[in-house]
């Protein structure tokens, strides 16, 4: 090593230690090392103590943003969230006794409903366009599974719209909120 290179070194020792009086005789991958060790030594315990500042600050302030992001979405969830228009049919007799995608028995006489995306346990209100007649339903299925329809009512949602001897009507649903506490604590 030449002396300019060793003089760098040096230099470069004296500011890591702190010091210009060097423990080594000769500067190699020996002393390095102590000298590196004895930097670290300081460091790391200021630099550890610095991240779990800045890291503990963070994480305090993400669990306040969690809290007001589940107020919110509480919040929202009371509101009507939703509307869709379109054409409504029923489902009643040959469904009745059976298991929902919700995993609740059909019955024909409930104020319930199937639809493709809507989360089960959703209340929506479901206008006939025809008649302006209003009725609401809880979503406890998936479906409806003929074309161009928008939702599925059971009979007796069916019968208060006045649509059931037709078959189909144009619709309009609205969402209004989720059908009991207990499903809407899963989603905060």
């Amino acid at each position: 090593m030449t002396t300019n290179q060793d003089s760098k070194i040096h230099m470069i020792f004296s500011l890591i230690s702190g010091s210009t009086r060097w423990s080594c005789k000769r500067v190699d991958v020996t002393c390095f090392a102590i000298l590196l060790g004895k930097w670290l030594s300081v460091t790391a315990p200021i630099t550890l103590v610095s991240a779990l500042a800045i890291f503990g600050c963070s994480a305090e302030n993400s669990m306040e943003q969690s809290k007001q992001a589940q107020q919110e979405k509480s919040h929202v969830a009371n509101k009507s969230i939703r509307k869709e228009v379109g054409e409504a049919s029923w489902y009643g007799p040959g469904f009745q006794g059976k298991e929902t995608a919700n995993g609740e028995t059909f019955d024909q006489k409930e104020m319930t409903a199937a639809h493709p995306s809507l989360p089960m346990g959703t209340k929506a209100e479901v206008t006939n366009l025809e008649n302006g007649k209003k009725v609401e339903v809880k979503i406890n299925d998936r479906g409806p599974y003929a074309d161009g329809r928008v939702i599925d009512l059971s009979g007796a949602a069916a019968k208060k719209l006045d649509m059931k001897k037709d078959g189909s009507t144009q619709v309009k649903i609205e969402t209004t909120k989720k059908s009991s506490t207990k499903q809407a604590d899963k989603s905060k």
